[in-house]
Order: structure tokens, then sequence, then C-alpha cells
């Protein structure tokens, strides 16, 4: 079987899972607990912050059931949830087919789920033609809009939408993450690597996840992976030269 990278194989499974933006969480679940889900949905935020793990999670609570249904919501490959990359389907006639095809009822449960990737780089012909459904959508279906670039989806989309902005994960919870994913991975990791890898994602778990991952990689079997191993991978300055003595470990993070 072929490896499945950390980003995907630690991805949220369900709101309690969550990490970062348990507001947003939150909300959603509450939303489908008193029956009060809109339509449309738009998910702001910088790149791994979540957007897409929250949109599947969303999408299991309002369409899944079985199992069987709820693994292929989380791995995109369920029929009643799906999910559209527009930066590889932006032209407008990939917009229509997707509308046209709204009308046809779920085939299992109570809705249809259109998770919209990087909806910003739609045209403004599809913009236009998604427009039409947004104003007037059946009542089995529900659209879920990601995006990193909000001020390119235009305005009269998202007055149609309830729109949610995803936090940059912090430092800690970021390095709490790590510290469960090489745990998991049986891979010994100092706290102080695990600090230095979650400062330099800048808020998105999943640079953290890839960036460990290369030093999973870099480093011998059994071998602990250190600071040092991450400046010789990244090309970094020692931190010995840079730090007057007893400031070797890293200073405390500020949120």
């Amino acid at each position: 079987m072929s490896y499945t990278v950390l980003a995907r194989r630690y991805r949220s499974q369900d709101f309690d899972e969550v990490v970062g933006q348990e507001a947003v969480a939150r909300t959603l679940r509450n939303a489908i607990e008193q029956d009060r889900v809109a339509h449309a949905y738009l998910f702001v935020g910088t790149r791994g912050v979540g957007k897409t793990s929250m949109a599947r999670i969303f999408a299991k609570a309002l369409a899944g059931g079985s199992p069987e249904v709820d693994k292929a919501i989380m791995t995109g490959q369920d029929t009643d949830v799906i999910e559209i990359d527009a930066a590889s389907n932006s032209k407008v006639e990939e917009t229509r087919e997707l509308i046209a095809n709204c009308v046809y009822r779920p085939m299992r449960g109570k809705y249809k789920v259109y998770i919209i990737d990087e909806v910003h780089m739609l045209s403004s012909a599809a913009f236009n033609a998604l427009l039409k459904t947004l104003e007037e959508p059946p009542e089995h279906v529900k659209f879920i809009l990601c995006t990193t670039e909000a001020q390119k989806v235009p305005a009269t989309i998202q007055s149609r939408c309830q729109r949610f902005d995803f936090q940059n994960i912090s430092t800690a919870d970021i390095t709490a993450h790590l510290s469960r994913v090489a745990k998991g991975e049986k891979v010994k990791a100092d706290v102080d690597l695990l600090h230095a890898v979650a400062r330099l994602a800048s808020g998105s778990m999943r640079d953290a996840l890839s960036l460990l991952y290369r030093l999973m990689a870099a480093a011998d079997k059994g071998e602990t992976i250190t600071l040092d191993l991450l400046e010789k991978l990244l090309g970094l300055p020692d931190r010995r030269r840079l730090l007057p003595p007893g400031r070797l470990r890293p200073a405390p993070a500020r949120h």
C-alpha cells in the first residue's frame, strides 16, 4: 500500500477533533442541532487552517449516517457530497453542468452538498451562473464555498452565504497536535523542535505537518528529531551563534 502523508492521515474526522477553529465548529454543530442550516456557506482563511476539513465534517453531519458513507465523504469520494476544485473547473460550462445536476435529489440522505474549493478562481460568467442557483436553491442542496482570497469573491455571492472566517492556528495548538502526531507515528521528537516547526508554519497546520514529514524522512531510524536536524534540512543559521548563553530554547510564543 502507498504511504499516506501526515496531513491526510491526521485530518480531523468530526467537530470534536477540530484544532484551532473550535468557535466555527461549535456554531456549525449548533446550526444542525437547532435545525437552522443555511443553504450556502463561505469559509475564508489562509491555506492549511482547516477549511476543507471543516467542510467535509459539516457535510458528513448533514448527509452522512453509516460508517461507509462517512468514510466516503471524508475522503472526497461520496456521490451526494460533490467536491469541485474551482482552480481547474473555472469555466461557465462546468458550473452550468453542476447547476443542472442540482435538480436531482440525493441518493441516500436528506441533502446533496457541493463543496467548491478555491471558489475565487471561478470566471465572471461562472459566478453569474452560480448566483442564480444561490438565489433560489433547491431545498435538498447545500453549498460550501472555500477561499483563500475573499476579496475576489463577488459581493453578490458573499451576500447569499453565511461567512465564517478561519483564524491562523496558534503556535501552541500546532505544537500540541504535532506532539500527538509524533506519538502516533512512534517518532521521538524534542519539544523545542516541535515548537520551532509550529512557529515556521505561520498558522498553517498543513504546512507544519508537511515539515514534520520531511524531518521524519530525513532522520535515521530510531533517531530523535532535534533542532539540529531542522537547521540542516532548511539551511538555517546555527542558533548557538545567534543566541546568548542560556537562551538556546526558543522564546515562548505570544498569542
